[in-house]
């Protein structure tokens, strides 16, 4: 015998214990016609057994359904009914005295009673509606079945749908049981991963007041959500649908579980005024086209004494069997007996669409193979039959759950039934989208979902054919619009992760993606742009020759070696002349030389540095400067050398002839040649990309290598400067009209202003200033010695002439 357990009246009516006498039965309203097509399947699947020659020959199946009124309490006592073995049986009856299987419970937390019940006794339950995960736990559940998904599944495919269509903000209404409790919390934990929030989660039920059905109307209001996730049977979740649309509540894009959306009782169209355009997940379903004859067959007349038949035929033909003074019923008219239903065009017998109903089929012959292993040996289908290996009388429940557990049969339609480890069947879901046809609500498929072994899921939808409630395009729903290229999300304190504000990117970082979550950092190279969206490269900074400063710079080394150059040319031309003759033509040619390549030097500081030209500058700058300094100590010594002897037998001006000054030029140069070689061969001065001055440009200068070196070259040429201008002093005071000494002290002073402020103007100028201070410095000293040591000698040779004479020059003036 196999039992069943179904909600054909889905409320039951409250009573009050006065403890005076016997408590009154259970009773109870609202006739299902659902459920009460569900008991007909049942009976439909064991006759079509019964009839089979190869699924349990010989052997007839019984059954006994009785009512839960979708409470727990009652199913438990139905439960307990099933189980226990009847009070009085006929001795006759071919019949188990106790049930081997039952089929039940449409409710998540009546199967849970059941479930917990029954399953210490090793009895199978197999469910065809109850879809709680949390009936998956065999250590809690271990003989209980089912032949619907889990929750589990359908909270991955209600996540995947969200996921799909980009809705971040949602809301979510609960019905107060283990079926929306844990419907709620398994999609919330599978939306969190996706990065979706729940705005808020409403709890009703059928047995709430309508005050505590107004406050989560109150929450849906308040709330900016556009998309509403509904996990809660029909019963309990109809008070707030009714409340939805009596407040006109509409431009919410309603998301239902399986247990609402295809239900008949919410599907019409004042309902659609709110709730039209729902989505939402049912079982696959089937066609079972040989239900139909058997359903317009129930009749009253045929046996008058079969449970809820009654009340079914009342509902569907308008009449009464009974006579008018019975409490049944809600109507007074009596039927004529001639009634019939095979013309009946109600959705009772529209037996095309099939969901749950197919569950309880599948349970059924799930059961039914399960018995034909455990008696015959063998699975159901063999060619040859066995003789049966167990007495029926010796079923246990246990070993039907036993074998229950590795049924795996293909049934007449073409689905595989089998049950997972957990007592699962394999996910597989159709997408329901609520449309308005013809004036009615139509269920229609859109789409499917489905899982595999490995837990990887496929959702397929046809978008296009999809009506929305709030239009055609796809509702959005978020919380805080996504942020636009060129700024990141900052979390609110005190709000959902989906909840933010959109802050612009720093400089020098970006996000070239619309709802990033940081900026990403620029390569050192490379600065943001004005949107923040791009990484760009810096400006390049270096002393160019197409730039003002660089062009005037270009312009002034130019004319001093072009002035150093007449200068020479002029002091060759009247190499003859007094003057020139008493400037030590020799040197000064040697001075002049020298100062026409510290003009030229500037030159490789102008321009972007390469290799070359950061190998040249200072060391061609140190050299050159060393070989005009040379030159002036050469020119100094001898002038001092020369007006020091007074007397004619002193022979020291004989020691500092032509050779000795060669000498004196040659290596002082020399050293500094050596300093500048050693520089090059240890640690050469290179080009380098500076990115300390501004983060928006790259600074193109030459790196010193080693600063010990640099130093030193400006400390030798420091140092021989110093000596020309000790030795130039000491001969201020020598006759007027040929005082060198005053002119080289003089530039001398000029020579080390210039250089040691160049020192601190050096270190604290920025970029391409710093090689415009070290130009400038290089050509005032230039220019300073050019001026002041060859201006007045020129200035007699070409302007005053008549003063260039040996007379003149010998004068003493003192």
């Amino acid at each position: 015998m196999i039992g069943g357990i179904f909600p054909v009246l889905n409320k039951e009516i409250g009573s009050t214990a006065t403890f005076e006498k016997e408590p009154p039965g259970v009773k109870c309203a609202l006739f299902d016609l659902r459920a009460f097509r569900w008991t007909q399947v049942m009976i439909f699947a064991i006759e079509e057994i019964n009839r089979n020659p190869t699924l349990l020959p010989e052997i007839s199946l019984g059954y006994r359904i009785l009512n839960s009124c979708s409470s727990p309490t009652n199913t438990l006592r139905a439960a307990l009914t099933l189980a226990s073995r009847p009070v009085e049986k006929e001795i006759s009856s071919s019949c188990l005295p106790t049930i081997s299987a039952v089929i039940a419970e449409a409710g998540s937390s009546q199967s849970i009673a059941v479930a917990g019940t029954l399953g210490p006794f090793q009895v199978p339950i197999v469910s065809y509606f109850s879809t709680c995960a949390c009936l998956s736990d065999r250590a809690k559940y271990p003989t209980f079945f089912r032949t619907i998904p889990s929750d589990y599944f359908q909270a991955k495919a209600l996540a995947a749908l969200v996921k799909h269509f980009g809705w971040e903000w949602i809301g979510a209404i609960q019905s107060d049981n283990d079926y929306g409790r844990n419907g709620v919390l398994a999609f919330t934990e599978e939306v969190k991963r996706l990065g979706v929030c729940v705005a808020f989660v409403g709890t009703v039920a059928r047995t709430y007041s309508r005050d505590k059905i107004l406050v989560v109307l109150e929450m849906i209001k308040r709330s900016t959500v556009k998309v509403i996730l509904a996990f809660a049977p029909e019963g309990d979740f109809s008070p707030l649908m009714k409340e939805v649309v009596k407040h006109n509540i509409t431009g919410i894009q309603w998301l239902a579980s399986e247990a609402w959306i295809t239900a008949p009782q919410p599907s019409t169209p004042e309902m659609y005024q709110a709730f039209g355009g729902a989505l939402g997940f049912v079982v696959q379903k089937m066609a079972i086209p040989k239900l139909k004859p058997f359903l317009t067959a129930i009749s009253p007349y045929t046996d008058p004494s079969a449970a809820f038949v009654k009340d079914f035929w009342e509902i569907m033909v308008g009449c009464r069997v009974d006579s008018p003074d019975t409490n049944a019923g809600k109507t007074n008219k009596i039927c004529a007996g001639n009634e019939t239903l095979m013309d009946s065009q109600d959705v009772f017998f529209n037996v095309t669409q099939l969901r749950v109903a197919y569950n309880v089929y599948k349970a059924v012959y799930a059961i039914a193979h399960a018995l034909h292993q455990l008696v015959f040996c063998q699975p159901a289908g063999e060619k040859t039959v066995r003789p049966p290996c167990l007495d029926v009388s010796k079923i246990q429940p246990k070993e039907v759950a036993y074998h229950l557990q590795r049924v795996n049969f293909r049934d007449q339609f073409g689905d595989n039934v089998f049950f997972d480890k957990n007592g699962d069947p394999p996910a597989s879901y159709d997408i329901i989208n609520w449309q308005l046809k013809n004036g009615q609500v139509q269920h229609v498929t859109l789409g499917h979902f489905a899982s595999d072994e490995n837990g990887d899921y496929k959702l397929s939808i046809q978008e296009e054919k999809i009506v929305w409630r709030t239009g055609k395009k796809v509702p959005t729903s978020v919380c805080s619009h996504t942020c636009p290229v060129g700024t990141r999300k900052a979390q609110i304190k005190g709000k959902p992760t989906c909840c933010f504000d959109c802050l612009p990117c720093a400089d020098g970082t970006i996000s070239n993606s619309s709802g990033a979550t940081d900026c990403v950092p620029c390569p050192q190279e490379y600065w943001s742009n004005d949107r923040k969206n791009e990484c760009i490269p810096k400006m390049i900074e270096f002393l160019s020759y197409h730039e003002p400063m660089g062009i005037a710079l270009t312009v002034v080394s130019l004319l001093g070696a072009f002035m150093s150059l007449v200068t020479m040319m002029v002091f060759i031309h009247y190499r003859e002349t007094p003057v020139v003759k008493a400037s030590n033509s020799e040197l000064s040619c040697f001075l002049l030389f020298s100062l026409f390549l510290c003009f030229l030097c500037p030159l490789t500081f102008i321009g972007r540095p390469t290799v070359l030209t950061c190998m040249l500058r200072h060391t061609v700058f140190g050299v050159t400067f060393a070989l005009c300094i040379s030159c002036i100590l050469g020119k100094t010594i001898v002038v001092v050398t020369a007006f020091r002897a007074t007397h004619p037998s002193n022979k020291a001006i004989g020691k500092f002839g032509p050779a000795q000054q060669r000498i004196i030029v040659c290596s002082c140069t020399l050293i500094q040649i050596v300093i500048c070689t050693l520089w090059l061969k240890l640690n050469p001065p290179l080009p380098d990309k500076v990115f300390r001055y501004s983060n928006k440009k790259i600074v193109l200068e030459c790196s010193t290598g080693s600063d010990a070196a640099f130093y030193a070259v400006l400390g030798y040429i420091g140092i021989l400067a110093v000596i020309c201008l000790v030795l130039a002093f000491l001969a201020r005071k020598l006759p007027d009209n040929f005082n060198e000494a005053k002119f080289i002290t003089f530039s001398m002073l000029i020579f080390c202003a210039v250089w040691i402020t160049f020192i601190p103007a050096y270190i604290s100028s920025p970029g391409k200033f710093t090689v415009a201070v070290e130009i400038f410095a290089i050509l005032s000293s230039a220019f300073g010695l050019l001026i002041s040591i060859f201006a007045p000698k020129c200035y007699i040779i070409l302007i005053k002439p008549h003063k260039n004479t040996k007379k003149r020059v010998m004068e003493k003036k003192l």
